[in-house]
């Protein structure tokens, strides 16, 4: 797999049943941080609300999920927001939602219905994207080299996630899968540049 789908930016839908107010808001993510930053940020913001339900997935390989129900009966809120965002193919996205009770107990079946249809309707507000599956690398060399790794960077479409520049160069940067070995090769040929992979858990 050479790429995967994403969201491009926030989105907030609303759903509401017999009173009861659903807020759900989509993020991309990279890292469990990312999540834990914006689920305090949502919890300080929505202080008064009954629950806060989660599920998220980041990653390529799919083994990096959560799904939680904070508190609603076991399955009827992580659950179904997870299976909306499995149901679009998305990785590295998030999704938070609020519930405001408003007084009428709607029930298992009718807690799934919320947290699927609102979850449906934060992922449709938002550009799904596709983008390349990244492997991470390390790069060491003499700043006098600089120039010629940086044609490398545009020629490929790196991406430069570290940069630490002094005498002697640090890079952190991500190559495209699909362009790998093509870019590894260009990266050994120069002379005074250590690459090394970045073993990612």
């Amino acid at each position: 797999m050479n790429h995967y789908k994403t969201i491009e930016k926030i989105s907030v839908a609303e759903f509401k049943d017999r009173g009861s107010k659903f807020l759900a808001y989509a993020f991309p993510i990279h890292s469990i941080d990312d999540f834990k930053k914006r689920l305090k940020e949502l919890k300080e913001e929505h202080p008064k609300a009954a629950h806060h339900c989660f599920a998220y997935r980041i990653g390529v390989d799919g083994n990096n999920f959560r799904s939680n129900d904070d508190g609603e009966p076991s399955g009827s809120a992580g659950k179904p927001i997870i299976g909306q965002i499995d149901s679009k193919e998305l990785t590295n996205v998030a999704v938070i939602v609020v519930r405001y009770f408003g007084g009428t107990l709607l029930g298992v079946p009718g807690l799934i219905n919320a947290y699927k249809i609102s979850t449906s309707l934060a992922l449709q507000l938002t550009a799904i994207i596709e983008k390349p599956v990244l492997i991470e690398y390390e790069l060491q060399f003499d700043y006098t080299l600089m120039n010629e790794i940086m044609m490398v960077v545009k020629r490929f479409g790196l991406v430069v996630l570290k940069n630490e520049m002094q005498l002697f160069c640090r890079m952190v940067i991500g190559i495209p899968k699909e362009s790998l070995v093509l870019c590894l090769d260009k990266l050994n040929d120069f002379r005074g540049v250590e690459v090394k992979q970045i073993q990612t858990v």
